[in-house]
């Protein structure tokens, strides 16, 4: 729970990309969480990665460890993931109430994939 705590305060690639060729944003009404996820693809990876937005702290802190995840990984690797390897690499599980907020970031991250891909 202090990891959490310490990534909400103070998350990890946080703010937008000077450069970047895909972004997307998702936002959920349910709660307000509000998350855009900004992308530069390079040779199939993930060359950098940032986040902007508000919410919850499960929400900004899952950002935070998932936009360090995935820098360098492969496109393919990300695209690929699913609630399994969120609860995985966050290392707890949240309710069906929370599960929009432990993976909204996963959501813009894959759009913003797909949006920078549709580009080239």
């Amino acid at each position: 729970m202090e990891e959490l705590i310490e990534l909400y305060k103070h998350p990890h690639n946080k703010g937008k990309l000077k450069e970047y060729n895909g972004e997307a944003r998702e936002y959920s009404q349910t709660c307000g969480d509000d998350i855009t996820v900004y992308v530069k693809l390079e040779n199939g990876k993930i060359k950098d990665i940032s986040f902007d937005g508000n919410g919850c702290v499960i929400s900004m802190s899952t950002a935070s460890k998932l936009t360090d995840f995935a820098k360098g990984k492969s496109i393919e690797e990300l695209e690929k993931m699913g609630i399994d390897d969120i609860f995985k690499l966050m290392g707890f599980e949240v309710g069906p109430a929370r599960l929009h907020c432990e993976t909204i970031s996963l959501e813009a991250l894959q759009k913003a994939i797909k949006k920078a891909k549709e580009k080239k």
